[in-house]
C-alpha cells in the first residue's frame, strides 16, 4: 500500500491533504509547493532537479499533536486567489479557538510567494511562515511598493540557487519591519533542486520555527 494512502485523509470542504488529524490537535502547518508540481504529477521528473518529494515533504514535517494542510493545487493556479483560500482557512481555525500561534504556513518556490501573499492579507503579526527559496532579484513581489510583509517569518535561501537574494535584502522586508524574524541560507549546491527534496538542512529549521515559542 502506498503511504499517500495510508496517510492522506480529503475534507471535502477545503479539498485539502491532512496528516496526522486527531482529537489532541496542536499545531497547523500548511505546506505550499512548489510550480512544477502544479503542472506535473507525482511522479514526473523536472529534467534538472528530479522528482518533486511531495509526499516525503509532507512525512517529516508530521509531529504528535499536528496538523499538516496540503494540496497538490491545479495547473496555472493564480496565487492570488490561492492565497485567499489559504487565508479563509486560517480565519476558519482562529475562530474555532485555534491559537494564530500555532499556525504556521510553509512554502516552497512558488508555494512561498503564495505564503508571503498570506501573509500581506492576515496581517497577523503571531502567524508562522517559513519561506523557502522564494526570494530574487527584481520578482513580482517587488514590483509592488505597497507589498508588506506580517507575522513570524523564517526564511530560507540556497546560495547556488542563480538569482536568489537574501529576503532580508529585499524592499518588501525593509519597509515591513518585522519583529521576530530570521534567514538562513544553505550551501547544498543542488540550485533551486534543494527544495524538490525532503531535505533535513531545510526541513529541520522549519520545524523549529514552527514548534518554537
Amino acid at each position: 500500500m502506498k503511504l499517500r494512502d495510508i496517510y492522506i485523509a480529503l475534507l471535502s470542504v477545503f479539498s485539502i491533504i491532512i496528516y496526522g488529524q486527531n482529537s489532541q490537535q496542536k499545531h497547523y502547518i500548511f505546506f505550499l509547493h512548489n510550480k512544477f508540481l502544479e503542472d506535473h504529477s507525482l511522479e514526473e521528473k523536472h529534467p534538472k532537479y528530479g522528482v518533486a518529494e511531495y509526499e516525503a515533504i509532507l512525512h517529516q514535517l508530521k509531529e504528535n499533536n499536528t496538523v499538516v494542510i496540503s494540496e497538490k493545487r491545479k495547473a496555472d493556479t493564480d496565487p492570488i486567489v490561492y492565497a485567499g483560500k489559504v487565508k479563509k482557512q486560517i480565519d476558519s481555525l482562529m475562530k474555532k479557538g485555534v491559537p494564530a500561534g500555532n499556525i504556521a504556513v510553509i512554502g516552497t518556490s512558488q508555494g512561498g510567494y503564495i505564503a508571503q501573499y498570506v501573509s500581506y492579507y492576515e496581517k497577523n503579526p503571531q502567524l508562522k511562515f517559513v519561506i523557502i527559496g522564494a526570494s530574487f532579484k527584481d520578482d513580482s513581489l517587488e514590483k509592488d511598493k505597497n507589498f508588506r510583509l506580517y507575522g513570524r517569518i523564517l526564511s530560507i535561501t540556497e546560495k547556488s540557487d542563480d538569482g536568489h537574494v537574501l529576503m532580508s535584502h529585499e524592499q518588501r522586508f525593509i519597509r515591513s519591519h518585522i519583529k521576530d524574524f530570521k534567514e538562513i541560507e544553505l550551501n547544498t549546491g543542488l540550485n533551486h533542486g534543494f527544495l524538490f527534496k525532503a531535505l533535513n538542512d531545510w526541513i529541520a529549521p522549519a520545524k523549529d520555527w514552527v514548534y518554537r515559542k
